[in-house]
């Protein structure tokens, strides 16, 4: 399932979308200026970002460049009123990958948010984390070159764990992107963590896979751990 955040000021718009996209099966987080939005961006993994350019606080270019300029790759449509090549250009520029002018369809809105979390699980093909990385075409993973064995279960939240990291990822997430809406009862998330740290963390003297209490898990390379004070290794 989709998870999306929107940075939009016009509440009504926003009420609008949210519950359209529900409609469609795309979850969807909501902040209503650009400081607000850049948080939740920092803390949350999104498969796509809607943003508004006319914010305030911060307007949705500046929040779009400081999320490339952190490495962030998630994809950005924005969605603005103006229609002019230069507000254009400056977007693009600003490192965003789309542009839908209001007012705009909602089918066209599903469309495009659907073509970019494809375009961007489709050019990733591998993903790394600290000496841990990923083939997706060859559906391998290894830890500083040793190969590991992993469940379908295992991967998926590896895969998850990878395409956030360092952030944190939810366990509402993370049972998301296994169970799809019928989740079930949170031993078994618990049993496939443990699995899934014991085939990447076990052999190795460096933990990368970490639990952050009250919010779920994170993919962190030892330069990062440690760096967030509710942060703990040893509940599953």
């Amino acid at each position: 399932m989709l998870k999306l955040l929107l940075v939009e000021d016009d509440l009504d718009l926003a009420q609008t979308l949210i519950q359209y996209l529900e409609l469609e099966g795309i979850l969807c987080d909501h902040a209503s200026n650009g400081v607000a939005g850049l948080n939740l961006s920092q803390t949350n993994h999104y498969d796509v970002l809607l943003l508004d350019i006319n914010l305030p606080r911060m307007d949705g270019l500046t929040l779009c460049q400081k999320l490339r300029e952190q490495g962030d790759d998630t994809p950005v449509l924005m969605l603005t009123a103006r229609d002019q090549l230069d507000d254009k250009l400056q977007g693009f520029g600003a490192g965003s990958d789309d542009y839908l002018v209001k007012p705009f369809e909602l089918q066209e809105l599903v469309v495009r948010v659907q073509a970019l979390s494809r375009r961007r699980s489709g050019e990733t093909q591998k993903l790394g984390c600290g000496g841990l990385e990923m083939n997706l075409r060859e559906r391998t993973v290894q830890r500083d070159g040793q190969l590991l064995k992993l469940s379908p279960t295992g991967w998926q939240l590896l895969e998850k764990l990878l395409r956030a990291a360092p952030a944190p990822v939810s366990r509402e997430a993370l049972m998301d992107a296994v169970w799809g809406e019928d989740h079930p009862d949170s031993n078994s998330l618990k049993v496939h963590i443990f699995n899934l740290r014991k085939a990447i963390d076990g052999p190795f003297p460096v933990p990368l896979l970490h639990t952050i209490n009250g919010v779920g898990f994170a993919l962190r390379p030892p330069s990062t751990t440690g760096k967030d004070r509710n942060e703990t290794q040893t509940q599953p």
